[in-house]
């Protein structure tokens, strides 16, 4: 049995497979090494987890996610899966990673992910040849929940909303000004925090402030992360929920810049299955 495991910091997904099929999927709260101690995680694995696993025979876990680019952040989470699953080859991997091996599977292209958090790379000959490092939401990346959910916070709070936008903000959320910079300088997981705004923006779609919002958003990202590689002969595949919940506005940006639109999925454990199998 292997167990392949997809995270994030908002969630994880699980799949447990045999040599034919996927036999169980889970979810499971977010995983970062970044952020989270080795005790915390093993906390999350042993509640969350193994307690609903068909079976604990496994004899592999390949583990892909965010924050999991440091060995000793890596050591961290292959000793907290271990300590439930003493026997099994753990290995830990990017999610960057993951999400080449799911879109690209044996192919070449141009990997991206755009959810809480946002990430980029050249994926060739099966391996990542280059990477535009993301440096976080503070820094960088440029067209993930966290960075539309910091913009549209700090418009609120500056009162540079539209008035109805603003008006439904404050419905919505009567967000307190104090709370939010206790959420996002001093509270654990801000990344997460912010990017919780994010359906917020989809369900206002069709405002002029949010379609500028992520149409620059996007542009941002290409701009400052993929016009680097040099490899505009190659697709462009997305992952992650931002990408697919705003695909018609990101599809638009990709063409503007003069790139080939590949694959843009929700998430990429379907194409990890069909890898690992």
């Amino acid at each position: 049995m292997k167990l392949i495991a997809d995270s994030g910091s908002t969630k994880t997904s699980w799949a447990l497979i045999d040599s034919q099929a996927c036999i169980q999927e889970l979810t499971t709260e977010g995983i970062n090494p970044y952020y989270q101690t080795q005790d915390e995680i093993a906390k999350i694995i042993e509640q969350q987890l193994f307690l609903k696993l068909k079976t604990l025979n496994i004899q592999e876990v390949h583990f892909y996610g965010a924050g999991c680019n440091d060995p000793a952040k890596n050591r961290s989470v292959s000793l907290a899966v271990s300590q439930s699953l003493g026997k099994a080859v753990v290995a830990v991997e990017t999610d960057l990673l993951g999400a080449a091996r799911s879109l690209c599977q044996h192919s070449d292209g141009i990997v991206c992910i755009l959810g809480t958090g946002s990430n980029s790379c050249l994926f060739q000959d099966g391996e990542i040849r280059q990477n535009t490092s993301p440096l976080g939401f503070i820094l960088g990346d440029e067209g993930s929940g966290a960075v539309l959910g910091r913009q549209l916070v700090a418009d609120y709070l500056k009162g540079q909303l539209p008035e109805a936008l603003s008006h439904d903000f404050a419905k919505a959320f009567a967000p307190n000004r104090t709370d939010i910079l206790n959420a996002v300088y001093r509270a654990p997981l801000p990344n997460r925090y912010l990017a919780s705004f994010t359906p917020f923006l989809s369900e206002h779609i069709e405002d002029s402030y949010v379609v500028h919002l992520i149409s620059e958003a996007f542009s941002a990202f290409i701009r400052r992360n993929i016009d680097a590689y040099g490899r505009k002969d190659l697709p462009l595949h997305f992952v992650g929920s931002v990408a697919y919940a705003f695909r018609l506005y990101l599809q638009d940006a990709v063409s503007r810049a003069g790139y080939r639109m590949g694959k843009i999925v929700k998430q990429p454990m379907e194409g990890l299955v069909r890898y690992h199998l």
